[in-house]
């Protein structure tokens, strides 16, 4: 196909099926969607497949952890998505709606607190391809990430979930050893042996877990996991960090939940053009954490 026949109505409808138009050109760049960052040996060789029976042979990973396939030409857009659809692959990813979720790899991580995988495929399914209707006034990024570490920076999402473990200290147990191995053992230096005693920061403490099993007396055995949320985080031309709401959930339905009020609280009282991070500065922080966690326990 020549260059510059397709019409702009055409190129604007392929975009919202995941085709990107090359600059200057009819080709496109497919954007295939991972769910969360993970494929199988079998979706991969069908994408390396797809790359060179349809496009210039080249596939090329998103800052989203989608793939993009370039060099396809127009009449082959719907062939490549039957081709990729053997492997349960599709297209999408772009418009003004909740967009594909990225992850770290969470418990296979040293560090990992919440196994990111799965509850990032839950939000895929529940948000990204339940809401796939749902019009917003933006663009709505998630991130999950299994330890404070932020690997995937969620707090620079619309809504990030951030692993958390907190700490369950036996104050009695401690011994106030000269040598701490609860101090020793956290990264952040918020738990500090004050007049004999164990004592950790609340509100510095990132609820990292590592120093949870590290006293050989037992000071804390055990520590509670959880989920932390952020709100209001953006990347780009406009930097905006997002800002935790106030507690912790432990429960992953009520931390689903939230993610579910915060979109369509977006979808609500968002101005069209606007990010999630400019609605929260226009209406303020407190008034959208109390919409947000009413009801919750």
């Amino acid at each position: 196909m020549s260059a510059l026949t397709v019409s702009k109505e055409d190129e604007a409808r392929v975009k919202g099926m995941g085709f990107l138009n090359n600059r200057g050109t009819d080709l496109f760049s497919a954007r295939i969607l991972t769910v969360n960052g993970k494929v199988t040996a079998a979706q991969h060789r069908c994408m390396a497949e797809a790359a060179e029976k349809f496009g210039n042979g080249n596939l090329l990973y998103t800052t989203r952890l989608s793939v993009e396939v370039q060099g396809i030409p127009y009449d082959k857009i719907e062939e490549f998505q039957q081709f990729i659809a053997k492997e349960g692959l599709v297209t999408g990813g772009t418009g003004a709606k909740v967009r594909p979720v990225v992850s770290c790899k969470g418990t296979t991580c040293q560090y990992g607190l919440l196994d990111s995988y799965a509850i990032s495929e839950e939000i895929y399914k529940r948000f990204y391809e339940g809401y796939r209707d749902t019009s917003l006034p933006h663009k709505f990024k998630i991130a999950v990430g299994g330890c404070p570490n932020n690997c995937v920076k969620p707090d620079l999402n619309d809504v990030g979930i951030i692993g958390q473990r907190i700490p369950q200290v036996s104050i009695n147990a401690c011994k106030g050893c000269k040598k701490c191995a609860i101090e020793a053992s956290c990264p952040n230096k918020v738990a500090k042996v004050i007049n004999g005693k164990i004592q950790i920061d609340k509100e510095t403490c990132q609820h990292c877990g590592r120093c949870v099993g590290k006293c050989p007396f037992g000071t804390i055995e055990d520590g509670t996991y959880g989920y932390k949320i952020y709100i209001g985080g953006r990347w780009g031309k406009k930097v905006a960090k997002g800002r935790a709401l106030g507690r912790i959930f432990t429960s992953k339905e009520e931390a689903l939940d939230v993610i579910e009020k915060a979109i369509l609280f977006f979808r609500d009282n968002g101005i069209k053009g606007e990010r999630f991070a400019e609605t929260i500065e226009r209406i303020g922080f407190e008034a959208v954490e109390r919409q947000l966690l009413e009801n919750e326990q």
